[in-house]
């Protein structure tokens, strides 16, 4: 019996580290953008081509490390960034794939700037101009000292 418990314990431990795959910026940089025009927005976009090894994250449950934006003030979206406000995104710090959609409950408590460790399930988009082409769904956040 003792035995028994013993190997259920270390599976479970087993199954716990890798529940998830850690991946870097780096890895999410594996992308290319044509322009393409969106009848509905009468505006040309550009549109991602995501590379084979970013195709294979789509709906697995990643976690990555980056910065928390809170860049609604009404308190709807959220932002993890490979840079701080400073020198993300929307600043002319980067493309569009060093940016992620959070899209959780939970996050609301962090500031912006905040060093986050972020776990969810990652989705692409490359159709729906009003999200992120990064989204992580029903993501949890942890704090980094």
């Amino acid at each position: 019996m003792k035995n028994k418990i013993i190997f259920f314990f270390t599976l479970g431990i087993c199954f716990v580290n890798y529940g998830q795959q850690k991946i870097t910026w780096q890895d999410l940089s594996k992308i290319k953008y044509t322009e393409k025009y969106f009848s509905v927005y009468k505006e040309t976009f550009l549109y991602p081509h995501f590379s084979v090894s970013v195709k294979s994250l789509e709906g697995k449950q990643v976690s990555i490390k980056g910065y928390f934006l809170d860049v609604d003030p009404k308190g709807k979206l959220y932002v993890l960034s490979k840079g701080p406000m400073s020198s993300c995104f929307f600043c002319g710090g980067g493309g569009p794939e060093t940016a992620i959609e959070l899209q959780s409950t939970t996050v609301a408590k962090f500031k912006t700037d905040d060093l986050l460790m972020v776990t969810g399930t990652l989705q692409l988009n490359a159709d729906n101009v009003e999200h992120f082409n990064y989204i992580l769904t029903d993501c949890k956040a942890q704090l980094i000292d």
